[in-house]
């Protein structure tokens, strides 16, 4: 726990290893038994066919719902499933108790369909602000981990996420129109040009972790929910990369965005997809 007098910064010199350990028990007890053994009745859907749920999802949370409070009294913990079923939990991520951030599987349809490509995503923010990450690809077995002010780094390597070659289209994950709005999806039009290649994305936590990594040079996405966006924000901002807002303000963690609004390896490459976003199709 944080002592009366201890900052959050020596909170995470202690207890960052404390969380990836909670991260990586909560994949090999509730998600790696059920990958690629999922039986049918173990597969919910929420809003659709395209927003699944499983049970690996809701136990995953639950396991880091116990572990983290209990690493942090006095902390609150909003997990995507929680929200599901109460909305209201979502306001915490505004209130002053730091909150932890979960999406125990992003990147659920991939789980379903036997894709490695998912992860699960921690974040502790405190006061609206991401303090520190962990981005886990069990089937990969691939931790990334960042803390603000201290880099970013993939299994004990720092993470720099460079600049777009020259000459070369831009890559772009953008939302999958299943998820967007029909303005939304006039807006991510403008990225179908001349050198930009944009693509629908995966796992959001893993097209974030490809940006940090530079292998992909930017996102356009058209959702704030902060499961989804917290601990990869952190980890391209700490890598070098940049964020913007379609009006070009910074993504801010609670709420009230405007959408869509990309991540990306450096400022003047997150300026060139914003411009894009904005202009008129």
């Amino acid at each position: 726990m944080i002592e009366e007098t201890e900052t959050m910064e020596e909170f995470l010199a202690r207890h960052s290893a404390d969380v990836e350990d909670a991260v990586r028990k909560a994949a090999a007890a509730e998600i790696m038994p059920r990958f690629r053994g999922l039986a049918e009745h173990e597969i919910d859907q929420k809003s659709g066919p395209h927003d699944l749920v499983t049970d690996a999802d809701r136990l995953a949370e639950l396991y880091l719902t116990d572990t983290l409070g209990a690493l942090l009294p006095g902390s609150v913990v909003v997990g995507e499933e929680a929200v599901h079923a109460n909305a209201a939990v979502y306001e915490a991520i505004r209130g002053e108790a730091p909150v932890w951030i979960v999406d125990p599987v992003d990147g659920t349809r991939q789980f379903v369909h036997g894709d490695p490509g998912f992860c699960t995503l921690v974040a502790l923010a405190h006061h609206g602000v991401v303090r520190a990450s962990w981005t886990y690809a069990p089937a990969r077995d691939q931790l990334a981990v960042a803390v603000r002010g201290q880099g970013a780094f993939l299994d004990g390597t720092r993470l720099r996420s460079g600049t777009p070659e020259p000459g070369r289209p831009l890559e772009v994950a953008t939302s999958h129109p299943d998820f967007t709005t029909d303005e939304q999806k006039r807006a991510l039009l403008g990225l179908r040009t001349d050198g930009v290649a944009p693509r629908n994305c995966g796992s959001a936590g893993l097209e974030y972790l490809a940006v940090a990594r530079g292998e992909l040079d930017a996102t356009a996405f058209s959702w704030e929910a902060a499961w989804d966006h917290a601990a990869g924000l952190l980890l391209v901002e700490e890598a070098g990369g940049a964020h913007a807002t379609s009006t070009g303000e910074p993504f801010r963690m609670t709420g009230g965005n405007a959408l869509p609004f990309t991540a990306a390896r450096d400022a003047a490459t997150a300026r060139r997809v914003v411009a894009l976003l904005s202009a008129p199709v």
